[in-house]
């Protein structure tokens, strides 16, 4: 039966980093140990600073975490949600230094050591309360290729309105003096700086960190008009994503939300392995292989515009680059303009397989098979032929398939339905175990959530923002898949043995032949 797409929870291990083998086993932190909510809390120092982890009952697939600043124990409950989804709970006491670079490198060590010792995910979700959203925004504007997303809770976004309350806030005589002299300013100089939360938003935009602040519009503390406010206005011109939930009448207390569920979603929906839209099946093992030992890989795109043009396909490239800088890679283009997964079938052999083995292939062919008016029954027959052509051939290749967002696909999601271009090709990719990433329920959802707008997305033709969000999802599910550690005797294996077909007429045979092999019909004639 058909599983709701926009309901998926993502299996598999989370997020390769190319870091080295965890050297200490999960449940092996240093320190003493003690209960925290029914959870098991360790207790220790680490680079001289006082830190603690929680980890949960059942770990979920490749470690996803959630790295707190400042208030350990203040309203927990999302982080108690996400001990119960498999999330570990980080933190590290950096108070005091108000975010300033001394604090980023406290951070930067226990990072490090997070995720090299102990295999924790490399992107986090970061949560910041209050003066947590000092570190918590000036570490990841250093680091935000290693950020997942953010959850700022009333956070001080800038030290002249807090705790310098040089504007309309009440700010904090005490903290002020000390907050001065962590950053090395004076009064004067302090008005400014621009080493604020706000002011260096451009590396998160870039990265497409999905931002989410829930704050009070009474906050006379942090008031929501000096801080929050400019950097939402800031980050949404930089076409950065960030939805905000504001608490009409309420001050800078209680943080939180006394029902966690919407924090919680967004950071499900961001992170590593419990992304809700996509579903690993089965694994990218033989990719990773070839691209982290063999230090070779050639990676496909089939598909249409959206796949033939700049966008998302050379952000993956760049990222696989970067993920593996000493191999060796050859990125093949074979989206065409308008083509479905009809014409994929047929098209597959000269413009896929035309320069010898290809260890990842990415389909797209949602938008076209719809816009072609394709029924069902061609849509399973293009997908399947696709996929059966292509696992004869390399049994070992690596596919993925993503379904892009269009305005009809967004009607029959906003009515709790699968498209039927989507149900059509789900059954053929379920059936075969094929790694799904669902990017039009995805950006539904994130429309429909308030994070931003379709006018920003732009059209079934992304933008550049759109495209950003298509590619991080695929990062999501890299990073799913390939937090791996490979055996010295490692070798890439042909996949599962092909089933029996969805559809016996599928189009596995397909290939292109010569004109003067054609068949001429009553009415044809060939013209040279």
């Amino acid at each position: 039966m058909m599983r709701r797409l926009g309901l998926l929870i993502a299996l598999g291990a989370c997020l390769f980093s190319g870091r080295p083998s965890p050297l200490i086993a999960a449940d092996s932190f240093p320190g003493g140990t003690s209960d925290w909510f029914g959870y098991t809390k360790y207790d220790f120092n680490f680079d001289g600073k006082d830190c603690c982890v929680v980890e949960p009952k059942t770990t979920a697939p490749g470690k996803p975490w959630i790295w707190r600043a400042r208030f350990w124990g203040h309203e927990p409950q999302t982080d108690l949600a996400l001990l119960a989804e498999g999330f570990h709970v980080a933190y590290m006491d950096v108070a005091n230094l108000f975010g300033n670079p001394e604090a980023v490198a406290h951070w930067n060590a226990f990072y490090d050591y997070l995720t090299a010792e102990h295999g924790f995910a490399v992107r986090p979700a970061l949560e910041g309360m209050s003066r947590g959203g000092l570190i918590v925004y000036n570490w990841a504007a250093a680091n935000p290729d290693r950020v997942a997303c953010i959850y700022a809770d009333a956070p001080v976004c800038d030290i002249k309105s807090w705790p310098g309350g040089l504007g309309e806030g009440t700010g904090n005589s005490e903290m002020w003096p000390l907050c001065l002299e962590a950053y090395g300013l004076t009064e004067e100089t302090a008005k400014t700086f621009k080493g604020n939360p706000i002011d260096h938003l451009e590396p998160l935009a870039e990265a497409g960190v999905p931002l989410l602040h829930i704050c009070g519009d009474a906050d006379q503390g942090v008031p929501l008009s000096e801080n929050t406010a400019i950097l939402a206005e800031r980050y949404r011109a930089l076409e950065g994503p960030i939805k905000l939930i504001i608490k009409a009448g309420v001050g800078h207390h209680p943080h939180s939300l006394e029902d966690p569920a919407p924090i919680v979603r967004f950071i499900l929906r961001n992170t590593c392995g419990k992304d809700p839209f996509m579903d690993l099946r089965s694994s990218l093992k033989n990719s990773y292989i070839r691209f982290q030992k063999e230090k070779k890989g050639r990676v496909a795109f089939l598909g249409g515009s959206i796949t033939e043009g700049d966008g998302w396909r050379d952000l993956v490239c760049e990222g696989l680059q970067k993920r593996f800088p000493d191999t060796e890679f050859d990125f093949i283009n074979a989206g065409i303009s308008s083509t479905d997964s009809t014409l994929g079938a047929f098209r597959l052999s000269r413009d896929v397989f035309g320069r010898g083995q290809v260890d990842l292939l990415f389909l797209d062919s949602a938008v076209n098979d719809q816009y072609n008016g394709r029924t069902e029954t061609e849509s399973i027959r293009g997908v399947e032929g696709i996929i059966r052509h292509a696992r004869k051939t390399q049994p070992e290749i690596d596919i993925v398939i993503q379904y892009f967002v269009d305005p009809p696909k967004m009607e029959w999601i906003r009515k709790g339905e699968v498209p039927p271009v989507i149900a059509a090709q789900e059954k053929v990719a379920e059936h075969y175990n094929i790694p799904m990433i669902n990017q039009a329920a995805s950006v539904t959802e994130r429309i429909d959530s308030g994070e931003f707008t379709w006018a920003t997305f732009k059209d079934l033709h992304p933008s550049p923002f759109g495209h950003r969000l298509y590619a991080r999802a695929i990062d999501r599910l890299f990073d799913t898949a390939w937090n791996l550690d490979l055996e010295p005797d490692a070798e890439t294996t042909p996949h599962e043995p092909l089933p029996e077909p969805v559809d016996a007429l599928n189009y596995e045979n397909g290939r292109y032949v010569e004109i003067s092999q054609a068949k001429l019909g009553e009415g044809w004639s060939l013209v040279p």
